[in-house]
């Protein structure tokens, strides 16, 4: 069974999840197509789906949404994971609390099949050139820290998860 790893990508850092994944599961026994979203991709060719996008404004990116409301139905009969990319390890104090809130709302706004099997908020890379001066400012003034957040062991924890889903008696 190959499992397609679908990615919505804004500046580079969910793409680098999603190839990490694909790399995590061919090693783990489950061949992985690891393809951007906002090419042509069929979900039918491929016997179980991990979908991941970077989120903005507490939305995955709109090629990953338009990609889940084109193919509910396929992803629907699929084993189905899905991963978010934001900035909860950025974040500092109340505002790192609130991160698992806005898990919720991103769940919320994409209405996933009931074939998901499972969802990570995973932190990313934020620069101060992915949100402009202002946003810098604003960033800063609540104790954003700048940088590659990324936590690789989260990755490859959710890898072995689905590997092990998808391969009983691993």
């Amino acid at each position: 069974m190959t499992v397609l790893v679908g990615y919505a990508s804004a500046h580079g850092s969910t793409r680098e999840i999603a190839q990490r994944l694909g790399t995590r599961l061919a090693e783990l026994g489950c061949p992985a197509d690891v393809v951007s979203l906002d090419g042509d991709v069929d979900p039918r060719a491929h016997g179980a789906v991990v979908l991941g996008s970077a989120v903005h404004g507490q939305h995955w990116l709109p090629v990953a949404e338009d990609f889940v409301r084109a193919h509910r139905d396929v992803l629907a009969e699929r084993p189905l994971w899905a991963f978010s990319v934001g900035l909860p390890a950025a974040l500092r104090g109340p505002w790192r609390r609130l991160a698992g809130k806005e898990e919720r709302v991103v769940l919320d706004a994409l209405a996933l099949p009931a074939s998901l099997r499972g969802h990570r908020l995973l932190s990313g890379v934020i620069a101060p050139e992915h949100v402009g001066r202002a946003g810098a400012l604003m960033f800063r003034l609540v104790g954003g820290r700048f940088g590659d957040h990324r936590d690789w062991q989260a990755v490859d924890a959710l890898a072995a998860d689905i590997a092990t889903a998808l391969r009983p008696g691993m």
